[in-house]
């Protein structure tokens, strides 16, 4: 018998027995010492000679009882016996259930995974990504996107747009980017790299909020300004150029919503970006509709994470149910949505070299050494390495005669879907399209322009704003499929309750 079986049995010794079943006087005395009603705390306030009479009146009681009591112990002590003995037999040849069901190991019932295998077009599978991204990837994202280099981003906000006139409004203060006068800067901070707190009052009295207008030479040493060939933007061009705080103008929720921002998404989708049949025979026609797609799944996400439930008390929280009508509803959209994530992680690794060298200096030397540490934890991670070595294989793309021409065709497209970012009515929209379109630019950059076998030929170069746009991209999209995973499957009981009420009460 086990050794637990012993254990057990003694512990039962002491419930069932009763001051009779001990023969030897010192043995009742201790067995009632340890039962004592009248002990405790309290019993050193008590006379002595009443206590002995409180002990005395019980054992009373128990030569009374004691004899109607034992014979039923032993009764229920031996059926035990019998139990453990028979577990004992099949303990080699059985699975181990432990008595009474109680056990160290926590219960989990088989997990049914909605989205397994290989992530299409792609050389990972889901299972892996999730794994690597709630494991490794999205704490060091998080991280990253939060340092300094990484916080500010350069963007043109005031810009016409290229293809209709701008008729769109954002209803919600939510909607705008605060961006502070110049005169509120100190001289201080123009000139050099430090904030101070003292004398800004901008976004409800957050000095870190501020908008630098002013362009520092210093915090871009080491960077060269370098155009895209994959957006319409002149990333070289300063003029009108402004610095955004990301953390505190966050991606969410805007009431930018009707026309205006139906008509973009139209533009994009039919015009730039149609979706092709599974069958179609270009396949790099296909994997833009797949970005896209994926970088609208994962806006949506935001959205939906981030909600504004109640406009009066200013309440935000998650919208289930909009994540579930406007994505895992969708399956195509949360597949578009990994592939997207996959497509921009294999553009960092990729450009692993050139990001570890990379001088990310901001003035403070201690968050500098962060950041770099940070980056090279990303981009040399011996698990992402292992589990994952290359996301999405860009050598099959552009073969053949065409592969030129059609290169070119797609680059044209996604200038187009670029410039249309000017178009959105919603200024902290328009940051965040902004921002992650030159993200999913730069990976294109990284993968296509590039050639791994003539890198002597064809260095590769990147600009500050280039690398802070890829990473807040990728990170965006972590973000998404975390919450997506964890989020998931309460959204879907959500629905399916809804779904029951709904019909039950049809049917009534």
């Amino acid at each position: 018998m086990p050794k637990s079986g012993f254990h057990l049995i003694s512990k039962l010794k002491s419930v069932f027995y009763t001051p009779e079943s001990y023969t030897h006087p010192s043995e009742r005395m201790k067995f009632l010492a340890r039962w004592d009603p009248f002990g405790g705390p309290h019993q050193r306030d008590r006379p002595a000679e009443r206590v002995s009479t409180d002990r005395v009146a019980v054992m009373e009681g128990a030569e009374v009882g004691g004899r109607r009591g034992w014979r039923w112990s032993y009764w229920v002590v031996g059926a035990l016996v019998a139990v453990l003995l028979a577990s004992a037999a099949t303990h080699r040849n059985s699975a181990k259930i432990p008595l009474f069901g109680i056990t160290n190991q926590i219960c989990r019932c088989a997990e049914s995974r909605k989205y397994t295998g290989i992530v299409e077009d792609c050389c990972c599978d889901y299972e892996t990504v999730d794994s690597l991204n709630k494991e490794v990837l999205h704490p060091i994202l998080q991280d990253l996107v939060a340092t300094t280099f990484f916080r500010y981003f350069k963007v043109k906000l005031w810009c016409d747009c290229p293809f209709w006139p701008d008729d769109g409004m954002c209803r919600l203060r939510d909607c705008s980017v605060c961006e502070c006068p110049e005169s509120e800067f100190p001289e201080t901070f123009k000139k050099s790299y430090q904030l101070s707190s003292d004398n800004l009052m901008c976004q409800e009295g957050k000095p870190q909020a501020a908008v630098d207008r002013t362009i520092d030479n210093k915090i871009f040493r080491g960077w060269i300004e370098v155009d895209n060939p994959w957006t319409s933007d002149d990333e070289t061009d300063n003029a009108e150029m402004t610095y955004v705080n990301l953390q505190l103008n966050p991606e969410r929720y805007t009431g930018y919503t009707g026309p205006s921002a139906r008509r973009i998404w139209e533009a994009i989708y039919t015009e730039n970006c149609p979706k092709y049949p599974s069958g179609e025979f270009c396949q790099e026609k296909r994997v833009l509709y797949k970005l896209i797609s994926g970088l609208h799944s994962s806006i949506s996400v935001h959205i939906a994470s981030d909600y504004l439930l109640d406009e009066t008390y200013n309440l935000w929280g998650e919208n289930l149910e909009l994540l579930y009508d406007r994505i895992l509803s969708h399956p195509e959209r949360v597949k578009n949505l990994y592939f997207a994530f996959l497509f921009v992680l294999r553009a960092v690794t990729k450009a692993a070299d050139f990001l570890e060298q990379a001088e990310y200096s901001t003035g403070n030397l201690e968050e500098d050494l962060k950041t770099q540490s940070l980056v090279r934890q990303f981009v040399y991670n011996h698990k992402v390495q292992t589990a994952c070595p290359i996301p999405f294989d860009e050598a099959k793309l552009w073969q053949g005669e065409s592969g030129p021409e059609l290169k070119q065709q797609i680059q044209m497209q996604f200038r187009n879907i670029s410039a249309l970012m000017d178009c959105v009515g919603c200024e902290k929209c328009r940051l965040w399209g902004k921002l992650q379109v030159l993200g999913l630019a730069t990976a294109l950059k990284i993968l296509f322009s590039v050639d791994d076998q003539n890198l002597i030929n064809q260095q590769l170069q990147l600009q500050r704003n280039e690398v802070i746009a890829l990473m807040n991209l990728l990170n965006r999209l972590s973000e998404s499929i975390k919450f997506v995973n964890e989020k998931g499957p309460y959204a879907e009981k959500i629905m399916a309750k809804k779904t029951y009420s709904t019909t039950t009460k049809s049917s009534l």
